[in-house]
């Protein structure tokens, strides 16, 4: 019944279940300790799925020259050097043994002509690097890890929603939250935390992201005193889909590009030529006969040819950052598609039967809700909200964060990518740093004699939170709240920012609080999805709150957080990472100083 409160107990609890709370949660069994996985949706439901295109790791198989100091100096470009380096170097060193540990589990990766692990071009990397099943690599890692955690015995809770984290003395000791079918309060006792319940992207209108991805883990860690970082970077992927309206924002592979997709406008100009930044002039191609060779080249060498890879790169490659903020200017100047988009066309780059083998669920997809056979006509695309380079901020080698017992990993986590993610870098985070969260969370388990308390009072104090949208007399529609709430961060926080938009935009969100608080969800507590979106709230407007303040402070433009009212980097600003922390029961911000990198990265970093 609502209300009644059930206790689980296990010596590590992770919360969510994509790629980072999987790998964790196998880390952990199988360093002997009892296991809990807690996830909002069903096991194999994560957005890890929407990772297609590849994971990310230097093994060599189709470049030679390929190793993990390029891909380290890859990964820190990319995020503008504010990355936390021990991070960015331990997930170039460890991702090739982590993907094939996914091979070994029975992961089907797409082959070489000599059997090895296939791998792909994608921006910002130097050499083919992505490990793919065509484009449904994060659906296959998710397959594969589901299945290992089940084998190791772990207990997985499906359709549960953790609330909030529980605290003893400084120290998480566990969550409380509600079944979603029944509405019965759940109490998960634990002596170690893992949050992996990856972003936040539910709180913009137009987002790739599913409806899962509502903030709860950097609002629960925020709430439990814990530290958020880099919340101000948030990744706008430059392909969504824009039409038809009902899957606006649905993700396009950056495969699509790394196959040789180009990105046209409205007058069928090839316009990435005009958006190189002066920084990478002479890395990129600036005709479309040198883009043609460099696809030429590729593919020979991707068959087995002895061919070296002579011709730059397309500038449809560049970082995720760039190409977003370029097809935004295309639009607003005048030069879009008819959605509101721009054209994304591989048809006449490959041949039908290449598009539909490499791009399987791509050609699928545009048949089947847009009506659009990508191997005879383009695709409209668009930038969507799709990652929170942000989170939780943790020690680099043990993904701890700054409250004792607690944990982050996966896109909940901040550090790893800086001020900008490269693509395939996502799916490679997870299985670096979920495994050393679960190897951490299992250790600190394994030290402890018994569970650590938990307080009643807090346990009903955060019940009656639980259930207070379902006993008010009246309220708000948590529905309209949480359109309310879009529309201030797709206006306000979206790809191109200024002072007085994020001014007024905290002032709104601020508003919305009180909205979200007094919200009324008519009916029971069984099956009742306006119940669940008012409390989504709470994780939702904190969680936009964390990155419209970070945004504020960060008086520049970097990577992906543009300000036109500061529309270059400024020097200072790259000393620091903004922490994001409570002070007072209000959210603060400050300065991070970065620590010194050690010579030897610094060697790799600049190419020695």
């Amino acid at each position: 019944m609502p209300g009644e409160i059930q206790t689980i107990e296990q010596d590590v609890l992770v919360i969510g279940a994509g790629g980072a709370g999987l790998r964790a949660a196998i880390a952990a069994r199988e360093a002997g300790v009892s296991v809990g996985v807690v996830c909002k949706s069903l096991l194999g439901k994560a957005h890890t799925v929407m990772a297609e295109g590849g994971v990310a790791a230097a093994l060599a198989n189709v470049a030679a020259e390929d190793n993990w100091r390029v891909h380290f100096r890859d990964t820190m470009r990319g995020g503008k050097q504010l990355n936390n380096w021990r991070m960015a170097e331990l997930h170039a060193r460890e991702a090739p043994e982590r993907v094939r540990e996914l091979e070994a589990w029975g992961a089907l990766f797409d082959r070489t002509v000599d059997g090895r692990m296939q791998q792909r071009n994608f921006g910002g990397h130097t050499y083919p690097r992505l490990a793919h099943v065509g484009d449904r690599t994060g659906l296959e890692i998710i397959r594969t890890l589901q299945d290992r955690v089940i084998h190791t015995g772990a207990k997985v809770y499906m359709e549960y929603t953790v609330y909030r984290l529980l605290t003893s003395g400084g120290r998480a000791v566990g969550a409380v939250g509600y079944r979603r079918e029944s509405g019965a309060i759940v109490v998960f006792r634990a002596k170690a935390v893992v949050i992996a319940t990856g972003g936040l992207g539910k709180a913009w209108r137009i987002t790739s992201n599913s409806w899962e991805y509502t903030g709860d883990g950097h609002a629960m860690a925020l709430e439990a005193g814990a530290e958020l970082v880099d919340m101000e970077f948030v990744q706008f992927h430059p392909t969504g889909m824009v039409w038809p309206p009902s899957v606006r924002g649905t993700l396009i592979t950056e495969g699509v590009r790394g196959e040789g997709g180009v990105l046209r406008n409205s007058s069928r100009e090839r316009f990435m030529f005009r958006y190189v930044p002066a920084a990478n002039q002479g890395e990129y191609a600036e005709t479309e006969e040198e883009t043609r060779e460099w696809l030429r080249q590729t593919l020979a060498k991707a068959a087995g040819e002895d061919v070296q890879i002579t011709a730059r790169r397309p500038p449809e490659l560049l970082t995720r950052d760039v190409v977003a903020k370029a097809i935004n200017k295309e639009v607003a100047e005048g030069r879009g598609s008819p959605h509101g988009g721009v054209f994304l066309d591989i048809s006449a780059e490959r041949p039908p039967d290449e598009v539909r083998a490499k791009l399987p669920s791509m050609y699928h997809q545009f048949r089947e809700l847009a009506e659009v056979d990508i191997t005879k006509e383009p695709m409209e695309v668009g930038p969507t909200c799709h990652y929170a380079m942000g989170g939780v901020r943790v020690d680099g080698d043990t993904a701890a964060a700054t409250v004792p017992g607690l944990y982050a990993c996966g896109e909940a986590a901040g550090g790893l990518h800086g001020a900008n993610r490269l693509g395939g870098n996502s799916l490679s985070d997870l299985i670096v740093f979920g495994k050393r969260a679960g190897d951490a969370a299992a250790e600190a388990a394994r030290a402890m004699k018994e569970l650590p308390p938990v307080e009643d009072a807090q346990v009903e104090a955060y019940r009656g939170e639980i259930m207070a949208p379902l006993e008010r007399p009246e309220g708000e529609n948590p529905f309209a709240v949480h359109e309310a709430l879009q529309a201030t961060m797709e206006r306000r926080v979206g790809i191109i920012r200024n002072r007085a938009d994020l001014e007024r935009g905290i002032e709104e969100l601020e508003r919305l609080r009180e909205r979200a608080e007094g919200c009324k969800a008519p009916g029971t507590a069984h099956f009742n999805p306006g119940w669940h979106m008012a409390l989504d709230l709470r994780s939702m407007v904190l969680a936009a709150e964390a990155c419209a303040r970070a945004a504020l402070a960060r008086e520049e433009s970097r990577g992906a957080h543009t300000r036109e009212d500061f529309p270059e980097p400024r020097k200072e600003f790259s000393a620091f990472n903004l922490v994001v922390h409570r002070a007072g029961g209000a959210v603060a911000v400050r300065r991070e100083p970065i620590p010194e990198m050690p010579a030897d990265l610094k060697a790799a970093l600049e190419g020695n």
